[in-house]
Parts: structure tokens; sequence; C-alpha cells
């Protein structure tokens, strides 16, 4: 039985002026869920939004209050960063990834949205003729976005039914045409949580170098696949990373999922020591600047959008990658939480006649995490999405992904403890309206 009537979401679309339930977007979602629950009360099951759902990091939150004490806030921060940050960073990303960047080239940004924004537009104005951003989808849809706003072009595909060896063939097709200035993907995947293995990762690195593209790695889930104890610095196993078989990589690290620490808005763009020298006459014209890769975007692009970062922040996000480096945080043990509501979740689905929709890596069965997809029947994404609000469970569908499959994008964030029991019997409700 449906708990919201078809009336009531119906009116809630119209006066939210939303009009295709079926391809609605995250910020449409949320606004849907937030108005079903104050018109009746009644709690909804949140997966639409990926934001953190664990306490904020207290190490960041004293180091950040003692530096507004010292009073840094009463100067402008430089623009590419404070010391203590970038050496912080370097070392972090050595600890991690094994990967030897310098302090230099480890530059602070509000948030990854902001670095993949600056990188974008200086990705596909280094080179003449090389304009476009190829997406290994599903992926993040404000990408798109960013990319709608600075009026470059963009190829995209699926990766589903190109995993493993498959991958160099479908990539070389595109790359060959000699346009595509950047590849960027997240890994783990956002929204599928499925991981790019060494083989595939080896294969986008040699592409990468042979056809001279940059490749953005998108961390946001950094070290979260839960499969593998990526948690200890300086021993192995390491996080995988396109890095170690390219030069033309930026890497992009948030504190927002790993610290939770994602309403301060701080990441770090990493950069390719090699590719952040790289000369460009094309940079240097356009910005009457030396021209050099990493200059031009910290000074010339990533200035122009927020003009530095915020100093305290920036004092919080040292300290926590510091004391991770030392093994006086375990932040990857911290984010398990999210692998254990995942396992939880994805059983009250499947025990009422969902199915996983990327449910499988190259090698091995997708692991649990901050995301998960699902489908039901031959149901598309959006007929699910709807479907699912009549039954108090927002989402969001893979079509708005760049994703080719059917269903929807399921995150952990926002679960309780106390929601499980009325997760399973809204699905027991749902499986019984909607026999297979």
């Amino acid at each position: 039985m449906k708990i919201f009537s078809e009336d009531l979401v119906a009116r809630a679309a119209q006066e939210l002026h939303i009009a295709n339930l079926s391809t609605a977007t995250i910020g449409e979602v949320l606004l849907m869920a937030q108005y079903l629950e104050r018109e009746t009360g009644i709690p909804f099951i949140r997966m639409d939004q990926g934001s953190p759902g664990l306490p904020i990091n207290h190490y960041g939150v004293e180091a950040e209050k003692a530096a507004l004490d010292r009073g840094v806030g009463s100067q402008y921060p430089a623009a590419d960063g404070i010391p203590e940050l970038k050496q912080a960073a370097s070392r972090f990303v050595k600890a991690f990834l094994d990967i030897d960047i310098s302090p230099r080239s480890c530059v602070p940004t509000t948030g990854s949205v902001a670095g993949s924004y600056g990188s974008f537009i200086a990705c596909t104005q280094r080179l003449p003729g090389k304009n476009k951003v190829l997406f290994i989808d599903p992926g993040f849809p404000i990408q798109k976005s960013q990319l709608r706003i600075i009026g470059a072009e963009w190829e995209e595909f699926d990766i589903y039914n190109y995993r493993g060896a498959a991958l160099k063939d479908k990539l070389e097709s595109i790359l060959a045409k000699g346009d595509i200035a950047a590849i960027i993907y997240s890994n783990p995947n956002n929204p599928a949580w499925i991981c790019l293995e060494e083989e595939e990762l080896a294969i986008i690195g040699a592409l990468a170098t042979q056809y001279d593209v940059i490749v953005m790695e998108d961390l946001a889930y950094f070290c979260m696949d839960f499969r593998r104890d990526l948690g200890h610095p300086f021993v192995a196993p390491y996080a995988p990373t396109v890095a170690r078989y390219t030069d033309n990589y930026i890497l992009m690290l948030s504190a927002s999922k790993i610290f939770s620490y994602a309403g301060q808005r701080m990441a770090l763009t990493c950069i390719s020591d090699k590719l952040f020298e790289r000369h460009y006459p094309a940079l240097a014209e356009r910005y009457h600047d030396a021209g050099v890769f990493g200059q031009t975007l910290v000074a010339s692009i990533l200035y122009m959008i927020t003009s530095g970062c915020t100093a305290s922040t920036q004092y919080a996000y040292a300290e926590m990658l510091r004391l991770s480096t030392e093994g006086k945080i375990n932040f990857v043990e911290d984010t398990r939480e999210y692998a254990r509501r995942a396992e939880k979740m994805k059983r009250i689905f499947t025990d009422n006649g969902f199915h996983i929709v990327y449910d499988y890596d190259a090698t091995q069965a997708v692991g649990d995490g901050f995301f998960f997809t699902i489908g039901y029947g031959n149901m598309t994404g959006g007929e699910l999405l709807t479907e699912l609000l009549y039954y108090g469970v927002s989402s969001i569908s893979l079509s708005t992904t760049g994703s080719e499959q059917q269903g929807v994008r399921a995150c952990t964030s926002r679960m309780r403890d106390e929601l499980y029991e009325v997760m399973e019997q809204r699905m027991k409700a749902f499986h019984e309206d909607h026999p297979l």
C-alpha cells in the first residue's frame, strides 16, 4: 500500500515546478522529499543527496578554532594555499597512494567542485583543437553543468559494457579523433560504486600519454573500497590511481566525505609535477602570463573563481591530513560505517525483488560503500524513482548520471538505525504491489 497518494505527489511536483519527476535532479528530489515530510509528518528514507552522514572530524574543528583564535581570519590567504596544508597534502599522497607530488603542486580549492571547474578551463584551453572532455560514466552531473557554463563540449560513454581489456578499444576509438583534452571519472564511482582496477587504470594512463590527454581523477571517496584495508599510511596495499601510469593527471582530494567536513568546502587539486611545470603557448597568449599550466591554473583561473580558500579551514584540513599520515586518525575505519549501512540496505531491497544494477567490477563483485544502484523488473529509472516516492523513499534516476542502465542510485549516508525496520516494511509493501 502506498504511503503517499499520487494526487499528493503530483500536487507537490506542481507547486515545486518540477516538470518531470522521472528526470528530476538531485535538488528537485530533495525538495520533493522535504515537501512530503512537511505536509504529512511521515519520515522519508532519504537516499537522494550524497551528503555526509557521520560526525565531523573533531581534530579539524579544534585546529580551525585555534587558527581563528590566532587571528588568521584577518588576512587574505595565499592563492596557492598555506604551506602547512601543501606540505601535509604532499606527504598524505605519498602515504596512501605511494605517489610523489611536491607541495607546490598541491593546491587547495573550495571543494572539488571548484577544483574540477578550474581544471576544465585550463585543460580545454591549453592546446588548440583539444577542447572536449570525455566522461567515463556514470558520473557526477554537476561536472557536465560546469562545461555548459564555460561553453565546452564533451563526449561520454557508460563503462558498464567496457570493463577490463574492452576499455582500451572503446577509449581509443574516441581519443583517436584528436579533440579530447581531458578524461574524468570518480573512483570509487559516484553513483555506481564500481572501482576501476589496475588493468583499466594502466590502459587509461597509457592512452592519456599517447594522445596527450589529462586525466582528472575524482577521489571524493578516497580509500573507501572497503574490500581491502587501505587505511594504513606508508603500507601496501595503496589506493589505486592512474598516477602510476601517466604524468598527465590531476587528482582531486576532498575533505567532505573522508573527514565529514563538507560544510567547510575544502579540497585539494594535486597536479603531476611534470604537468604543473609544462608550458603552453595558448595559455600564455590568453592570460598574458608565463603559460605554465599549474601557475596559470592557480593565479589566472582559480583565483578568479574563489580568490583562494578560507584560511582557517586550510589549517583544519592540514591537521587532519597530518594526523592521518602519522596513523593517529584512521579515516578509512571511520567511514566504514557506510559499508555496513549499504550491506543492510541492499539486503532489504534484494529480499523484496530488487536487483543491483552495477553489480560487478572487472573481476569481482562490487563492494559496499557510500552508494549503490538498484533496479526493479522492467521499470525504467524514472518510473522506479517515481514509484519509490509513493512509498516514502527518495533516490535519483541513473539516467541523470550518464548511465544507459535502468535503475536508481541509492545513498547510504542518511540512513539511521531506527529506519531499517521502516524501510523493510515499505519495500515489502512495494514488492506486494508490484509483483514480478
